[in-house]
C-alpha cells in the first residue's frame, strides 16, 4: 500500500455564537467557518504505529488516543501514520481535529469507505467540519454545515504558546442562551463586507477565555495594531487569534513583525481559503 499524505489546514472561526445547550451538555453553535492555508501533514501507510515530527512535535507526545488514531480506527485500522505537526496544540484552530479529518481523507483515497456521520462526529465536534474542508455555517453541535461563498483574502494567525482548556472556556461562559447569527447571511462579495460583517457578529467565548489567558487581549492587540490588518478576533476557544488582511504583502510583512516583537509567540501568514 502506498504512502497517502493529506493536509490538515487550520480551521478559523470568524464568528462564534453559543446558542444554547443539551441536556447531554453539549453547547449549541452557530459558527462562520474558513480555513487557513496553514497546517499540519498527516501521511498515512501499511504497518502500525504512531510518530510525531515538526516544529509543535514537543508540544504532543504520542498517544493511543490521539485523534489520529482514533480515526485511523474508525475506519478499520491497521496503518501507520506521521504527523507533522506544525500548529499550535489546544490553540483554537482545530488541529487535532483537522488532524482527524485529514486521516479519514488519506484513508479513503486508499479505498476504504469513510465512516458514517455519526460516527465522524463522535470523533470530535469539529471534525466534521474540518473534513468538509471549507467554508462553511456551522451550526447545532457540529453537525449542520451549509455551504458559505467567501471572498479571497489573506489572514494572520498567532498563538502566544499558551494551552486554553476548551470545556474551561465552556464553564466561565456567563450566559448560554445567545442570539445566532442572521438568516440567511448576506452575500460576502469582497473583504470590506466579510470584514464588516465579522465585526457585527460575535465569539461569545472570547471574553471567558481572556479572562482565562489574559495574554490573548495582548495578542488581539498587536494585531489590531500592524499596518494592513482590518479586523482581529480570537478564534475558537482560544488562544490563537487571527487578523484580516486584503494581501499577502501586507500579511507577511504582519507576522514577520509580531514575531520578531514576541520571539515566543508563534504567527503565521496564509490565504484564506473558501
Amino acid at each position: 500500500m502506498a504512502t497517502e499524505t493529506e493536509f490538515a489546514p487550520a480551521k478559523v472561526n470568524l464568528t462564534l455564537h453559543v446558542t444554547g445547550r443539551r441536556q447531554d451538555g453539549y453547547h449549541l453553535l452557530d459558527s462562520l467557518v474558513v480555513f487557513a492555508g496553514v497546517g499540519d501533514r498527516v501521511s498515512v501507510t501499511a504497518g502500525e504505529g504512531f510518530s510525531v515530527t515538526g516544529p509543535q512535535a514537543a508540544l504532543l507526545p504520542p498517544s493511543d488516543d490521539n485523534l489520529c488514531l482514533r480515526a485511523a480506527r474508525a475506519m478499520g485500522g491497521g496503518v501507520a501514520i506521521t504527523l507533522d505537526k506544525v500548529l499550535p496544540v489546544a490553540s483554537g484552530i482545530g488541529g487535532g481535529s483537522a488532524d482527524a479529518a485529514a486521516t479519514l481523507r488519506a484513508l479513503a483515497r486508499m479505498g476504504r469507505a469513510l465512516p458514517d456521520a455519526e460516527t465522524v462526529l463522535k470523533l470530535g465536534a469539529d471534525v466534521p467540519v474540518c473534513l468538509s474542508g471549507h467554508a462553511v455555517r456551522m451550526t447545532g453541535v457540529g453537525e449542520g454545515l451549509a455551504p458559505v461563498s467567501v471572498p479571497s483574502g489573506w489572514m494572520v494567525l498567532v498563538n502566544p504558546g499558551v494551552a486554553v482548556s476548551t470545556p474551561s472556556v465552556f464553564r466561565a461562559l456567563d450566559r448560554r442562551e445567545n442570539p445566532p447569527m442572521p438568516t440567511p447571511l448576506p452575500p460576502l462579495p469582497d473583504m470590506a463586507a466579510l470584514v464588516a460583517f465579522v465585526a457585527s457578529q460575535r465569539n461569545d467565548l472570547e471574553a471567558p477565555a481572556i479572562v482565562l489567558a489574559p495574554v490573548i487581549a495582548d495578542v488581539k492587540a498587536a494585531l489590531a495594531a500592524q499596518d494592513g490588518c482590518l479586523l482581529a478576533r480570537m478564534s475558537g476557544s482560544g488562544a490563537t487569534c487571527f487578523g484580516l488582511f486584503a494581501g499577502q504583502a501586507s500579511a507577511e510583512a504582519a507576522a514577520g513583525a509580531i514575531r520578531a516583537a514576541q520571539p515566543g509567540w508563534w504567527a503565521a501568514a496564509a490565504p484564506m481559503q473558501g
